[in-house]
């Protein structure tokens, strides 16, 4: 580990970059020949919904990739239209009326790009308020303007919800990249990638715990794999991974292991939150095709990255007094 961390920033990128797609082309050549043999119509649907999930995680790798070779600038802009695209999933399954456009407007128009203006700066203060305080108060007074009270509340708690979620908490991913703190200077890319691996992991890890462990559902109106020994099996398996990683990270292993616990219970039950509010739109899953919104699924696997990304930027910006 000694002489990992004594690698330039450059190299310990490459090197990782170099293990993440030499295990995605392993995993892709694993599942690309189980997919020549015959298959069962239930494991061939599991089959070809891992294919999809492997196909996101490419994209995704491939992009962190692009956006680390090209700089924190593009990193932030290709955040910024993550939560675009996210933000417009949420609204077309929600209830809206046509008083909220003005709302909708300046959350999309307004919101989302101040938000990231003050992340690309290192305005981290405003950063951190600008949406719990400020466009809290604005975007019911520009509903209200609307002149429309038929299912206000309803109608503007899912506007803030939504921004709250698809703006506030995807932004803080890219703030990561630019946090700097003494002894860690132009790693945040480091950062941004041990939250991703260790949220990742720990969704992969509560899956199979769902499907192999018996235990009684937390949420069963909400979700009847959700348990707290799936759960705490979850959080561990992305606690562990993250401290098997701390050599990218300023921290101690120990502290690696406690902070990726932290973050991978946080997305899991992010997953659980968004998950009721599916149901309560009535779709399945955020990218149902057979929906009429023009929903892509995009939330489905942002949802736990925007739970915990908060957590994680505020808990080493405490921690280090960055």
């Amino acid at each position: 580990m000694g002489a990992l961390r004594q690698l330039t920033v450059t190299q310990q990128v490459g090197l990782l970059f170099v293990i993440i797609f030499g295990l995605l082309a392993i995993v892709t050549g694993l599942a690309f020949a189980r997919s020549l043999r015959e298959l069962s119509p239930e494991v061939a649907e599991l089959t070809e919904r891992f294919r999809r999930e492997l196909r996101a995680v490419w994209i995704g790798t491939v992009l962190f990739w692009v956006a680390w070779a090209s700089g924190a600038f593009i990193a932030t802009l290709l955040f910024a239209l993550m939560s675009f695209l996210a933000l417009r999933e949420f609204i077309t399954l929600t209830h809206t009326r046509r008083g909220d456009h003005r709302a909708l407007l300046a959350a999309f128009f307004v919101v989302l790009p101040a938000q990231y203006v003050l992340a690309g700066t290192r305005h981290f203060d405003l950063f951190t308020v600008f949406i719990p305080v400020y466009a809290f108060a604005a975007l019911p007074i520009l509903a209200a303007l609307g002149n429309d009270a038929t299912r206000f509340l309803e109608r503007t708690a899912k506007i803030q919800w939504g921004t709250m979620v698809c703006i506030y908490g995807m932004s803080h991913a890219p703030a990561l990249l630019l946090l700097d703190f003494e002894g860690y200077q132009e790693r945040g890319a480091f950062l941004v990638l041990y939250l991703v691996l260790v949220v990742a992991c720990a969704q992969g890890v509560q899956a199979l715990a769902s499907r192999h462990v018996r235990a009684r559902p937390v949420a069963r109106h909400i979700d009847r794999q959700f348990s707290w020994r799936a759960f705490i099996i979850g959080a561990l398996g992305g606690g562990l991974v993250g401290g098997l990683l701390y050599w990218i990270t300023p921290f101690k292993p120990a502290q690696a292991l406690l902070i990726g616990f932290i973050a991978s219970g946080c997305g899991t039950l992010g997953s659980l939150v968004m998950q009721a509010l599916k149901r309560d739109a009535g779709v399945r899953r955020w990218g149902n095709r057979a929906s009429v919104t023009g929903a892509v699924g995009l939330l489905d696997r942002v949802a736990p990255l925007a739970f915990a990304a908060p957590v994680f930027f505020h808990s080493v910006r405490w921690y280090f007094d960055a």
